[in-house]
């Protein structure tokens, strides 16, 4: 069960905790899928009754002023405790009834995601499962915010608020097209990427700023060919041989697996393994059927870390 869908949660809660979370009421408006003079509207009458202002404008963005903080933070700790009164009535079902908030990265999306799903509605096929596809920091707040379960990131700083159940050390690669010159090596170093188009992750996916750091501390010099926050779209560039596209094997299960793309390893003290970790809310605030999730992804990604270290 879900506190929103329930209508437990007012209107104008729920706008103003998005336009704090988003620091912008446009893109509230289109997340909520309503004009943004709605959402200024709500928020303008939740304010008048307060009688202060909620935000403040910083650099084109809205920051909360102390009464927003202290609205906020009283919001989180009553959405906490619906959702906890909403999966403990879900636990009196057992698994036969339940609903699961799930926040992934686009890459765990495309492969672990589904097997898992599909492993988990082999053996309770009535629970629902809710996934948001979205970037590790935010995935990340979801959990601790009490919007989402469970979810899966990689290299974030965890909040102390929210448990981490599973990690997985990856090394990063680069995907081959089958007969490539790449393709040919067993893995690769830095200056082997000295002659090629690079296809890079932009700033909005946590990969970035990591391969920028480590190639401007190198004598490499990186011929950029683009930059996209799809994972979907550099995997089809790297299938048409348009670059060569910096990712872990995550995500590309599928192309390894049916031989369109080669992962070869970059082997370079330079580069630091990636974490993929699997983070959860606190253990008392889990439902059943959430747990049961939780644990049978923990097991996927503890198996995907043994399967690098060998």
């Amino acid at each position: 069960m879900d506190p929103y869908r329930l209508g437990l949660v007012a209107t104008r809660i729920h706008y103003f905790q998005l336009v704090a979370r988003l620091g912008s009421i446009r893109q509230a408006s289109q997340a909520l899928n309503v004009a943004p003079s709605s959402v200024s509207r709500i928020l303008r009458q939740l304010e008048d009754e307060l009688g202060t202002p909620l935000f403040e404008r910083v650099r084109q963005r809205l920051k909360l002023t102390s009464a927003g903080e202290l609205m906020l933070y009283h919001a989180r700790v009553s959405l906490s405790e619906l959702n906890r009164a909403c999966n403990e009535i879900n636990d009196l079902h057992g698994l036969h009834r339940g609903t699961v908030s799930v926040a992934v990265i686009e890459s765990v999306a495309r492969g672990i995601m589904p097997a898992a799903l599909e492993e988990f509605w082999g053996r309770h096929p009535a629970i629902t499962v809710n996934v948001k596809v979205v970037g590790s920091q935010q995935a990340a707040n979801m959990v601790a915010e009490g919007e989402c379960d469970l979810a899966v990131v990689f290299d974030v700083r965890v909040p102390r608020t929210i448990r981490r159940i599973a990690t997985a050390s990856l090394p990063l690669g680069v995907l081959a097209v089958p007969g490539s010159k790449l393709a040919q090596k067993k893995e690769l170093r830095l200056f082997d990427l000295a002659a090629e188009k690079v296809i890079l992750s932009d700033t909005s996916l946590m990969l970035s700023s990591s391969v920028e750091e480590t190639f401007s501390r190198s004598l490499t010099d990186l011929n950029r060919r683009s930059r996209t926050n799809s994972i979907g779209l550099m995997i089809e560039m790297a299938k048409r041989g348009l670059g060569a596209v910096l990712q872990t094997r995550v995500g590309i299960e599928q192309e390894i697996n049916d031989g369109s793309l080669i992962f070869v390893p970059l082997r370079d003290s330079k580069f630091n393994p990636r974490k993929l970790m699997l983070l959860s809310r606190s253990e008392k605030e889990m439902p059943d059927a959430a747990s049961a999730l939780g644990k049978l992804m923990a097991q996927i990604i503890e198996r995907i870390g043994a399967a690098e270290d060998r």
